[in-house]
């Protein structure tokens, strides 16, 4: 399996969701919902899941989007819902880096500058 890194960013992401999740739904759902992110995140570093990953035209070509519902049939214990999130990915080398995990709801092109560092 290879290896990933998160931004500061998309750890921000992570923590907001998991404090919305358990806000709105409570623990049992936030503790789903980071198995969820945790098997998506390793499923994409492998290139493993349901379906592939997605590339957008406006993006350079090494920048994909990994919907976690690619990842649910795989994460242990009971599956979230309706699963609504993505991972905004490249790699660097052998190690997959994801620099925004959003809403799909949200437009993915006005929160992610593809070719800012993804530190």
């Amino acid at each position: 399996m290879t290896g990933y890194r998160l931004s500061q960013v998309a750890r921000d992401d992570i923590i907001s969701i998991l404090i919305w999740t358990h806000e709105r739904f409570g623990e049992e759902a936030r503790q789903r919902c980071e198995v969820l992110i945790t098997t998506a995140l390793r499923d994409a570093s492998s290139r493993t899941g349901d379906v592939g990953p997605t590339t957008r035209p406006e993006w350079e070509d090494d920048v994909f989007i990994w919907h976690v519902v690619a990842s649910r049939t795989h994460a242990p214990g009971r599956n979230v819902g309706r699963p609504r999130h993505f991972l905004i990915c490249r790699f660097a080398g052998e190690v997959l880096v994801v620099g925004r995990v959003l809403h799909d709801a949200m437009d993915a092109p006005r929160h992610v500058d593809p070719g800012q560092s993804w530190e």
